[in-house]
């Protein structure tokens, strides 16, 4: 089991290092470690067969035993920590996605874009593994629940790539049935071998996985219903824009970007700040933003521009799921793409919304409740996507769910 779950954990890791790396790591000095090390406890068994509880420690001479010790909860260490920064990686990746509130991300190097701390999961991390150790007592305790999880997960990865071998590797039927079929056969036997342990701790990971389910789902259907809301009452920008251009509405100098949550719609920030100020900015940038399926987006193909008149113009920004949001790059990339605006005098506006449970809607009264707790404590938009804190501007609208 530990087999197979370091080589799972090996694939992780090219995600974040590339091929290179893992493959000079293992080569050179993982694979020949533990060569040594396990023909080492074999060795020792053939000899001393009463050593079978600890072979791993009874390896080393007495005065060895201590550094060992030391040496194997260094390893732990490291280990939860590719844990931990994996729990980041799939966090960012679940937010940009819209499967999770906006929250704070810290990227921790200049250089490495994979290299992030998100501190709220960290202290919940913290929390669940401090009341895991205390319920549950001990390792022994826990390999149940360990069990459960892992060939859970092992068996729903399977699953996720046969998908993708048949809509993105366009993989015949046949080809895909015979190869994932043989993978899914031993997970489905690792999973079947953990099941009688449901009751020993392996109703856990079951239990928080239904958690998170219920909070993902939750999130991405209430958003869906406020964008439903807000495009229910939206102008097209077209018309928006000749109707405008035909009305003597006063001008006021500098650039004005107003995010939108669908192309070619007038963003509702921007119809509240005509009501309320009856004025618009020399220039006009309604931008979209869109996170793609793929990891990372060049920065010269990050942004398309479309004048729609002298005034207007529609941006469409680009992301990758691992990219970094930060739209305040937006203003320098409209330089480059030849329209006239000064990040000195450029305002950002964000609509806000407050929202309102109603009876009937398409959610259930727990779920709208749970998710307007989850929208509250979503973080700031502006840190989220970057912008500076001096230069935005939000305005409030209620959504009835």
């Amino acid at each position: 089991m530990l087999a197979v779950t370091g080589t799972e954990a090996l694939y992780a890791d090219m995600g974040h290092f590339g091929r290179g790396p893992v493959r000079l790591a293992w080569g050179v000095l993982v694979l020949p470690a533990l060569t040594l090390n396990y023909f080492g406890q074999g060795a020792l068994l053939l000899v001393q067969p009463q050593t079978v509880a600890d072979s791993f420690f009874r390896l080393a001479p007495p005065w060895a035993l201590a550094p060992l010790v030391a040496l194997a909860t260094i390893a732990t260490v490291i280990a939860s920590q590719a844990v931990i920064s994996g729990a980041f990686s799939l966090t960012r990746q679940a937010v940009q996605l819209g499967y999770l509130p906006r929250m704070m991300i810290q990227h921790t190097s200049r250089h490495e874009r994979g290299q992030i701390y998100a501190p709220a999961i960290n202290w919940a991390l913290f929390v669940a593994v401090a009341a895991l150790v205390l319920g549950f007592g001990s390792s022994e305790a826990l390999a149940a629940a360990y069990g459960i999880a892992v060939t859970g997960t092992m068996s729903i990865t399977t699953l996720l790539v046969f998908v993708i071998a048949r809509r993105r590797w366009r993989w015949g039927r046949l080809r895909t049935f015979l190869v994932l079929g043989f993978f899914l056969a031993i997970d489905l036997a690792f999973f079947m071998a953990n099941l009688p342990k449901l009751n020993e701790g392996g109703w856990f990971p079951l239990a928080f996985a239904a958690l998170v389910f219920v909070l993902m789902s939750t999130w991405k259907r209430g958003r869906a219903l406020i964008l439903e809301r807000l495009t229910r009452d939206s102008l097209p920008l077209a018309d928006f824009v000749t109707q405008i251009e035909a009305d003597d509405i006063p001008t006021v100098s500098g650039t004005a970007v107003y995010l939108s949550a669908r192309p070619g719609e007038v963003p509702h920030s921007l119809l509240h700040s005509l009501k309320h100020f009856r004025c618009l900015h020399e220039r006009v940038v309604i931008l979209h933003l869109s996170v793609l399926s793929k990891p990372y987006v060049a920065m010269s193909k990050r942004i398309r521009i479309e004048p729609l008149s002298s005034r207007f113009y529609q941006a469409r920004m680009d992301f990758g799921f691992m990219d970094r949001l930060n739209v305040a790059d937006a203003i320098h990339l409209c330089q480059d793409k030849g329209v006239p605006c000064d990040p000195a005098s450029t305002t950002f506006f964000l609509g806000r919304e407050t929202l309102v449970p109603t009876k009937g809607a398409p959610m259930a009264i727990w779920r709208q409740k749970l998710f307007i707790g989850l929208f509250r404590n979503a973080s700031s938009p502006t840190a989220y996507f970057g912008l500076p804190p001096g230069r935005v501007v939000e305005l409030g609208a209620q959504v009835n769910l």
